[in-house]
């Protein structure tokens, strides 16, 4: 992949970045809520 383009906007240093970060967020949804037998918007008292 090739490094010395913009971090921002759509390129596909970007976006590859960007799907890292929304599958570890997804993960740890996934994980708070096996943990505590609650969703994540119920966890943060949002719900």
């Amino acid at each position: 992949m090739n490094t010395s383009n913009n971090f921002f906007g759509f390129n596909p240093f970007a976006e590859a970045w960007s799907g890292r970060l929304a599958m570890v967020g997804f993960y740890a949804a996934i994980v708070i809520e096996l943990v505590t037998g609650k969703g994540v918007l119920h966890f943060w008292g949002l719900m």
